[in-house]
């Protein structure tokens, strides 16, 4: 099971009761109905986020498609993710991409189409997430941009 080394989840903040005490009578209950409401949907939106993180057991490794100063790369290009683990390729700079594993250099056993985003992402933030579960080192690069060494390597434990 991955462990959760950090996390950043975003909780409302609330206004104590006393701040609405000029209020009328009538308002400053249905106010106070509303921050009640609000503080425990915001504490249950934590707990389920929380939830999910821990219980899927899986860390995300986001990977850059073209460096914020526009040179063609996977940004990182070579990382390490544990069997499970989801990699999220997320559109950023120079494209079109896309993602393509090399048949030649995956796993034995592993089907690199099946796995591959061979269609290009288009739009600013566009992403393509891949759940890798078979150990082994995966190479992988974007077509339109190989031959500019837009090229990749990860690692599965």
């Amino acid at each position: 099971m991955a462990s959760l080394s950090s996390a950043a989840i975003t909780a409302p903040s609330f206004r104590p009761a006393r701040a609405v005490a000029a209020c009328s009578t009538r308002r400053s209950v249905v106010v106070r109905a509303s921050l009640s409401l609000g503080k425990a949907a915001g504490t249950a939106a934590v707990a389920v986020a929380a939830s999910a993180l821990l219980a899927g057991g899986a860390m995300a490794q986001e990977v850059l498609l073209g460096a914020n100063g526009g040179v063609l790369v996977f940004e990182p290009s070579e990382f390490t993710v544990k069997a499970g683990d989801t990699i999220t390729f997320k559109n950023n700079a120079g494209y079109p991409h896309n993602v393509v594993f090399d048949e030649d250099e995956v796993p034995s056993g592993v089907d690199a189409a099946k796995i591959s985003q061979e269609e290009y992402l288009n739009a600013p933030g566009e992403t393509y997430s891949v759940t890798l579960t078979v150990p082994g080192t995966y190479s992988f690069y974007c077509e339109p941009h190989q031959g500019a060494g837009m090229v990749g390597k990860v690692t599965v434990n």
